[in-house]
């Protein structure tokens, strides 16, 4: 197939457009080139000689060859400046002359980000997708951009559908500065239909959730001896303290409502990990466990084995049910669920009769925690 060259007419405009711009962006519909400079956008209005397909084939080789030294340079190098974050730093700026949005997905995962990039990468390619890949970066979060990308995802959330999308974009959009705090009530409200709103809460603030919980009613009495202890740098103490007060009641009593209500796979693991984290410092640095009689198992041998556990049982024998219960659910992590989502795709209803046995046991570790806030 013979390859079109640009016509005389666009061959010099576009020339001029890329010596002074620092990004571009190609309307496909209109068949038009965009540039954006400091002082706005510029407009090349493109004159196919031929088919439209084989003429911005032609345009890309030329922005190409301007930009990478080479007609076929952009395909080469996405094979190693892909969305897994590899694309060099120098190079970054190179991308943005492409009008690609494969090459801009590049330049949003690139570790060496900068606001300046971020902004250029945002005209050429304003996707939620790309939203989502720059505040992953703490300087655009930090920058005027990031509560423009935040507003973007906001509204744009009502249209997304799959679970792990909407569990990303609340966790990301609530990072310190992003949003007011109506905004963050609104959706903490949607939380109520839509489990995957809270798990995006549970991920980014796990221990400043708008929920009123009190704290367990027996803490008081226990208060001091766990700050004693904990003061005496007892790990347990210290976890123990922050589960049975506000915070950790408050957590606990999100995961309890969103567990019983559960409707697809994205969701289920989501919450299992994070259930997890919340006691990471009890999790040893070994292979996932999948039986969850083991890990109830090794949770009562620990209790048995360990220093701190006896220390602090000395003192509150009482609280040996929630050191098990802290000890289970730090291990019991979307591996307990692998077995089931290897072998079924179910959802909703039928999904959470397979995973019931799992989910029996991890919600009762939570009850133990919360024993008192429902007496």
């Amino acid at each position: 197939m013979a390859v079109l060259e640009l016509s005389n007419e666009d061959c010099l405009r576009l020339n001029v457009l890329v010596m002074n711009v620092e990004a571009v962006r190609i309307d496909e519909r209109s068949m038009a080139v965009y540039g954006l400079s400091a002082s706005g956008e510029a407009r090349v209005q493109l004159n196919p000689t031929g088919r439209s397909d084989q003429y911005l084939r032609a345009v890309r080789e030329f922005l190409s060859s301007f930009a990478l030294g080479s007609p076929g340079g952009y395909p080469v190098h996405l094979n190693r400046w892909t969305r897994m974050g590899q694309a060099r730093d120098a190079n970054l700026a190179k991308l943005l002359m492409l009008g690609e949005p494969e090459a801009i997905a590049a330049v949003v995962c690139a570790p060496g980000l900068t606001e300046e990039i971020a902004r250029r990468a945002w005209w050429v390619d304003p996707s939620s997708e790309n939203a989502r890949r720059m505040l992953a970066c703490a300087v655009v979060v930090q920058g005027a951009l990031g509560r423009v990308l935040a507003g973007h995802l906001i509204e744009h959330l009502p249209f997304e559908s799959e679970p792990h999308v909407i569990i990303d974009t609340v966790r990301l959009v609530l990072q310190p500065g992003l949003i007011d705090p109506e905004v963050r009530q609104r959706l903490w409200e949607k939380g109520a239909a839509q489990s995957a709103y809270r798990i995006g809460f549970l991920e980014a603030e796990p221990n400043s959730l708008p929920l009123p919980v009190p704290a367990r009613a027996d803490l008081a009495p226990l208060r001091a001896a766990l700050t004693n202890l904990a003061t005496g740098h007892n790990p347990l103490a210290a976890l123990l303290l922050r589960a049975l007060d506000r915070p950790g009641q408050a957590f606990l009593a999100t995961c309890e409502q969103v567990l019983n209500k559960l409707s697809s796979q994205d969701a289920v693991v989501a919450l299992l990990n994070v259930l997890s984290r919340y006691f990471v410092v009890l999790r040893k640095p070994d292979e996932p466990v999948q039986d969850i009689a083991a890990i109830m198992e090794e949770a009562a041998r620990a209790l048995d084995a360990e220093p701190v556990v006896r220390e602090l049982l000395d003192v509150l024998p009482e609280l040996r049910p929630e050191l098990l219960a802290m000890y289970a659910l730090a291990r019991m992590d979307e591996a307990v669920v692998t077995p089931v989502f290897a072998r079924s795709s179910a959802s909703g209803t039928l999904m959470r009769r397979k995973i019931e046995p799992v989910m029996r046991v991890v919600l009762a570790q939570i009850a133990a925690l919360r024993r008192s806030a429902h007496g």
